[in-house]
């Protein structure tokens, strides 16, 4: 008798410890537990810890409450101004009510997924692509309104989206590099010029003020000439203003006294071979030489 009083004692502590077992469940830190029994939802959210459920009949679902972060498959999109694009991008999103991400949507992060992919090619054909490379702050927050308002329903809360890399056609980048060189090239010009019209203005008041003191001008040759032999330099090649020797020439005293018109700094002229008027030749020998080219001889001064 005690036999089997004890047989059915242990017996019925094996059937208990299989139904604890059984009907045991934990739910971590982290997760919410959604019952279903017989299909319904049964009671209230489990919270963390140690839950029964009845084996066979009841169904816990454990959601995960933490944040999830998903990647977003690269999207081939056109953009506004007609500019092909392929970009990927990264969603941040928690369950916020685990009733409804199991009783509403069949699977919340297939559905998130998808959702995401078909919001990011719409946000693109709606923006120009100066605004998808340095507006991007503006397309996320674009992307998290347009995501937020279908998630809320299905008890997701979208807590951020980025967009993490826009690729563009190699014809594009060209392109677009060119279009920066070319900034930086007119730039660059405009510094030139706007450098050169300030060196022209000091250049003008410099040159004013040489002037007014012509020795000015001998003195920054003077400066320029050690500039230059500073160098070492075994030819030396120096530029000689014109108003230094204008300088030069105002500076040398006139000689008093002498008329450039007198006689005797008028120049001579050579004295040229002639006839007189009766038609013979002139009586001064030195004349008669010159005439014929060659030296007079002795028997011509005597004929003469």
């Amino acid at each position: 008798m005690v036999q089997e009083l004890l047989t059915a004692l242990a017996l019925t502590g094996a059937a208990a410890a299989m139904y604890v077992a059984a009907a045991a469940r934990v739910v971590r830190q982290y997760e919410k537990g959604v019952v279903l029994r017989f299909g319904r939802l049964r009671g209230q959210v489990r919270g963390p810890g140690f839950a029964m459920i009845v084996p066979g009949v009841d169904r816990m679902h454990k959601v995960n409450m933490q944040i999830v972060t998903m990647p977003v498959p690269a999207q081939d999109g056109i953009t506004r101004d007609n500019v092909t694009v392929r970009v990927d991008a990264v969603i941040y999103f928690k369950v916020v009510d685990p009733v409804d991400a199991i009783i509403r949507v069949e699977d919340y992060r297939f559905a998130v997924s998808q959702m995401a992919q078909t919001s990011l090619r719409s946000i693109l054909g709606k923006s120009d692509l100066d605004e998808l490379l340095s507006n991007r702050e503006k397309l996320n927050q674009g992307l998290e309104l347009m995501m937020d308002s279908p998630a809320v329903e299905w008890g997701v809360n979208i807590d951020r989206v980025e967009i993490k890399d826009v690729s563009l056609p190699e014809t594009m980048k060209r392109s677009m590099a060119r279009q920066a060189e070319a900034d930086r090239e007119r730039r660059a010009r405009i510094i030139n010029a706007d450098a050169e019209l300030q060196a022209s203005k000091k250049l003008a008041e410099a040159a004013a003020v040489m002037s007014d003191q012509p020795a000015a001008l001998q003195l920054r040759l003077l400066q320029t000439v050690v500039a230059v032999a500073a160098e070492k330099n075994s030819t030396l090649v120096l530029p000689f203003p014109v108003e230094l020797l204008r300088f030069l020439e105002r500076a040398t005293p006139t000689q008093s006294g002498v008329d450039a018109t007198s006689p005797a700094l008028a120049p001579r002229k050579p004295p040229t071979a002639g006839r007189h008027p009766s038609g013979s030749p002139e009586s001064n020998g030195t004349s008669t030489a010159l005439a014929d080219g060659k030296p007079a001889s002795a028997a011509d001064w005597r004929t003469a």
